[in-house]
């Protein structure tokens, strides 16, 4: 049994943000934060008050968590970056709502004294007996992960210990967000105070402004007497005294957030439910209950559908059956389709399965595609216009040394490069009919002859190509031109100016898709420019999809192998910088040097180049901890190292230095999930560097001194080449299955009425009625294995509560 806990957020836009700049606009972005952990960085979004960013992101949350929240900043090129606002969603309004938050949340005045963060460790006892006159002792040990408030990026702690109008302070430790005090304080207990508290608060000292406060813990002093002692950890908390709703108009975001806290089973409690799904797929070899996935397809709500899909395709891919399932999905498709215009356009369950088999299977294959255009266009930043009513002289720059250009010029120009452009992706998508991944031609190949034979007749041939293009051109490659650091294709989203340029280029792909030159110059008369070239892509892209359908027949099997799909498989690559180091102190110069890093499903190797023949690698057993580094030990925030041990004991530490909080997380969220079944872990680490002789966290002398912070393995990103998880997939669809139960009964038999077919006189009829009872005694089965567990949970509970008051 594990629970899991998994957040979707969806930042659509924003709405009436304030100025910023001198220009009248602002470059605003957004960043997420996990409890004060920043995960999430979206695109800048320049010169805009009211910016659109629609990006989508899972997030594995430890059930622990708080509050995700999301900062808006506008982005500056000379200063820091501006604070504009936030908005704060606790796990508590999340919880109350399992259908998801969805709308417009205005944004807030960031306090600092509500910007908190960090624990501190603490003793506090009640001392004395009898006659003699008792005391309070609070002892202060250490704290850590405090905010840092000073500009060299740490801050300079010290506490401010107060009771029955009393106060203490500790000495400062500088330049150090892991302190450790070591002090105690005494006050003398005052027996007469009916509700006598004390107050721990941590300030950063500043020489010439005021101090900074960082946070505080409030103990009820008399509920500790019957204790007599209380020792610990103690989260932070804000100084709600000063508390104060902050009313300006600082805009607002739009949000989508849906938290989902599962508790998946061990496999055995999900095999029913596979076998029964994986029948319903495999019908035409067994002649078992069919009629399952159309149920599910006819209950399936338009709000749910995206995510069914999703758990179905990872499902079904782990039962090696995902062919299976597409041409089940297929044939309803088309037995519903009478207008072949019409087909695969809509938002069903059959294109949503395949939109999102294309995402998990073929995110390798469009990176290979369609990474060479996008990254020339990002470089060349071109001005490319075609419409005349947009074209911006002055955008577009002069013809010579004292020649403006014309808006003939331009277009002239545009029509150029964006046929360049187009020429070199449609090479690029006729030679990747030798590495298009095996799984998806095989799917092609099933959508192509299936159309076929249900529109036979010579006036719908060109059906079978266009049924193939609505998802490869319409939901696969024109999205991903369109906005490719949504598929992971850039970093950032693209300027005004490589935005357009990417829009006419989807354009173009989208009409050669259709197949249709007349409809798309007749509603947009300036693409007329591209006709020639739109023509001989549709004359391209028909050999290339006749070469796609017809790949799976190849008996090459070096072919095969080449494309080949490892489901499952954990890899990702990419140039980093790093440095490594055993007992050596860190140098003065900036250690790090640019290497080739490579996670494998075994290994994290790194080499000087890509195919560089020398390598070294750290074997994933052996790592014991994966953690980010203090932004001030290498004047960077987005470093994280990884510590692991050699044959002989030894830990050793790598550093790799990111060029961006996205990149960090994702290469921190790959190899914590890489490692997930190590055993060998550290439980606490240094977030700091050994230099000079101590711990620049901690100040601890000794480099073999235990760590000062807590190693943490709960939030990761949801990636496309994350492993399968079976069990995980089988719960969620359970869950849905669950709450479309009824529906799919009422379904069922009213469709056997309009069959005529009331009485089961058939052996077909007699398997899909007990086809429908064996689901649900499996959908019970499940429900009745939940149901033991919380009541284990609660009995545990109860138990651990009964030892406390005792």
């Amino acid at each position: 049994m594990a629970k899991r806990s998994t957040l979707f957020i969806r930042i659509v836009e924003g709405k009436n943000l304030p100025i910023k700049d001198i220009t009248g606009s602002s470059d605003p972005y957004c960043i997420v934060k996990i409890d004060n952990e920043a995960i999430i960085r979206t695109a800048t979004i320049w010169k805009t008050l009211s910016p659109f960013w629609g990006e989508e992101y899972n997030v594995d949350l430890p059930p622990s968590f708080r509050t995700v929240s999301f900062y808006v900043l506008d982005e500056d090129s000379l200063s820091r970056d501006d604070v504009i606002g936030k908005v704060s969603v606790s796990k508590e309004l999340l919880t109350t709502k399992p259908q998801g938050v969805d709308g417009w949340m205005n944004l807030t005045e960031i306090d600092p004294d509500e910007e908190v963060q960090g624990e501190i460790h603490l003793q506090i006892s009640v001392l004395g007996d009898g006659d003699i006159p008792r005391k309070l002792c609070c002892q202060v040990l250490e704290a850590r992960d405090l905010a840092k408030k000073d500009r060299n990026g740490a801050s300079d702690p010290f506490v401010r210990v107060r009771y029955n109008g009393k106060t203490y302070e500790s000495a400062v430790v500088k330049k150090s967000c892991y302190p450790r005090w070591n002090e105690s304080f005494e006050f003398q207990l005052d027996e007469m105070l009916a509700d006598s508290l004390l107050s721990v608060e941590v300030w950063d000292w500043d020489l010439v402004s005021r101090n900074d406060f960082l946070g505080k813990v409030l103990f009820n002093i008399n509920k500790l007497q019957s204790a007599q002692q209380e020792e610990g950890w103690f989260r932070l908390g804000p100084d709600k005294s000063k508390h104060s709703e902050y009313e300006g108009n600082l805009g607002s975001l739009r949000l989508q957030l849906r938290l989902r806290d599962e508790v998946v089973l061990p496999s055995s409690h999900y095999k029913p439910l596979t076998e029964l799904l994986s029948q319903s797929v495999g019908s035409q070899l067994n002649g078992n209950w069919p009629d399952l996935i159309m149920l599910i397809d006819e209950t399936t709500t338009a709000e749910s559908r995206q995510e069914v899909a999703n758990n179905l395709v990872k499902l079904f891919l782990g039962q090696g059956l995902v062919k299976e399932f597409l041409d089940v999905l297929f044939k309803l498709e088309l037995e519903k389709t009478t207008e072949p215009n019409t087909l695969f356009r809509s938002n069903s369950l059959a294109s949503k399965s395949m939109e999102s088999f294309l995402k998990v299977a073929g995110m390798q294959y469009l990176h290979r595609l369609l990474g060479p255009i996008i990254n020339r266009i990002f470089e060349e930043k071109k001005y490319v216009e075609l419409d005349p009513s947009k074209v911006e002289l002055k955008e577009a720059g002069c013809a010579g040394l004292h020649r403006q250009q014309t808006e003939s010029d331009v277009i002239q120009q545009s029509s150029s490069l964006l046929k360049s452009y187009l020429s070199e992706l449609l090479t690029s998508i006729q030679q990747s009919a030798s590495y298009c991944p095996l799984l998806i031609c095989q799917a092609f190949h099933q959508l192509y002859h299936r159309v076929q034979e249900c529109f036979p007749d010579p006036e719908y041939r060109k059906v079978k190509f266009i049924a193939v293009t609505s998802f490869l051109c319409l939901r696969f490659i024109s999205p991903a031109i369109m906005s490719p650091k949504l598929f992971h294709l850039r970093e950032k989203h693209a300027d005004a100016r490589t935005s357009r340029t990417l829009l006419l280029l989807a354009k173009a792909v989208q009409t050669i898709g259709n197949m249709d030159t007349l409809t798309c110059c007749s509603k947009e008369p300036w693409m007329v420019r591209l006709q020639p070239a739109i023509q001989q892509g549709i004359i391209q892209l028909k050999d290339f999809i006749t070469k796609l359908v017809s790949c799976h027949e190849s008996e090459d099997l070096k072919l095969e192998t080449r494309m080949c799909l490892q489901c499952g498989t954990m890899e990702k690559e990419g140039f980093l910088f790093l440095h490594r180091t055993k007992d050596k102190c860190m140098p003065m110069t900036s250690p790090f040097k640019k290497y080739y890093v490579t996670l494998s499903k075994d290994t994290l190797s790194y080499s000087r180049t890509q195919h560089y023949k020398k390598s070294s690698s750290i074997s994933l057993p052996n790592i014991r901890a994966i953690e980010k580094v203090e932004e001030k030990c290498f004047g960077s925030a987005n470093v994280m190292q990884i510590i692991s041990s050699e044959d002989s004991g030894q830990l050793e530490t790598l550093y790799l230095d990111c060029k961006s909080v996205n990149e960090l997380n994702h290469w921190l969220s790959a190899l914590r999930k890489a490692c997930s079944h190590n055993t060998n872990t550290m439980s606490c680490y240094h977030p700091g560097i050994y230099k000079a002789d101590r711990w620049s966290c901690c100040h601890q002398k000794e480099k073999t001194d235990p760590g000062c912070d807590k190693t943490r393995h709960g939030v990761t990103l949801q990636e496309w080449y994350d492993p399968l998880d079976p069990d995980l997939e089988a719960q969620l669809i359970y869950q849905h299955l669950r709450s479309v139960q009824h529906a799919m009964c009422d379904k069922y038999y009213k469709m056997r009425e309009l069959q005529g077919a009331q009485e089961t006189d058939s052996i077909t009829d007699l398997k899909k009625v007990d086809g429908l009872t064996k689901l649900i005694s499996i959908l019970q089965d499940l429900r009745d294995a939940h149901a033991a567990v919380e009541e284990e949970e609660r009995s545990k509970n109860k138990n651990v509560f009964l030892e406390l008051q005792t």
